[in-house]
């Protein structure tokens, strides 16, 4: 099945599972110093990358490469594999950097893990280059379109943010993945404008 997949995707994919592997067998040895840090004395530039290869438990990695392995191989087939890889690095870097301003602007002291924000901004382009495609998500019964889909996930971050619900979820970092996608694709498409 994996051979299928192209090359971004399924490094990806398999890169964040032998990772959380060696998190699980190092009881999370290493996390303190990859996981992304408020900025002080603790935070390195590193983790503005780092962070998204590193998962809090088997349900936060499987959801993140679940979503990675849907909806990556068209992305990155339609894009080329450079294209993607731009799309979900600059994603993973907005997202930091929205979560270091939460972060700094809450006291928060937590650090922040997972590749949602890379994730999200895959997302957000999905909706935008296949807008009409049809998605099934539970527990929604029927098929919905894939901007709408997506749109409603945003509107549904954007509220559990701004109430600070569901404690230790970087809602704000999702939005911030979104913000990335979008800033690449922009940057696309006003390069193609202007030639």
């Amino acid at each position: 099945m994996f051979r299928y997949l192209p090359p971004a995707t399924r490094a990806l994919i398999l890169t964040n599972i032998g990772v959380f592997l060696l998190q699980f067998l190092t009881r999370g040895l290493f996390d303190g110093l990859f996981a992304l840090q408020p900025l002080g004395p603790q935070f390195e530039p590193w983790q503005l990358v780092t962070y998204a290869f590193l998962h809090g438990s088997f349900a936060h990695v499987f959801f993140n490469m679940f979503a990675l392995f849907m909806f990556g191989p068209e992305l990155e087939r339609t894009w080329g594999t450079r294209r993607f890889t731009v799309v979900y690095f600059a994603s993973v870097l907005t997202a930091a950097l929205a979560q270091l301003v939460t972060t700094a602007l809450s006291g928060s002291t937590e650090s922040t893990l997972g590749a949602s924000g890379g994730v999200f901004g895959l997302l957000l382009a999905f909706a935008l280059y296949f807008p009409r495609r049809k998605l099934f998500v539970i527990p929604i019964p029927v098929p919905i379109p894939a901007w709408l889909f997506v749109t409603g996930y945003a509107l549904l971050e954007l509220f559990l943010g701004v109430t600070h619900t569901e404690a230790g979820v970087a809602h704000f970092a999702h939005l911030g993945g979104m913000l990335g996608a979008a800033l690449v694709m922009l940057y696309w498409r006003l390069q193609a404008g202007a030639r």
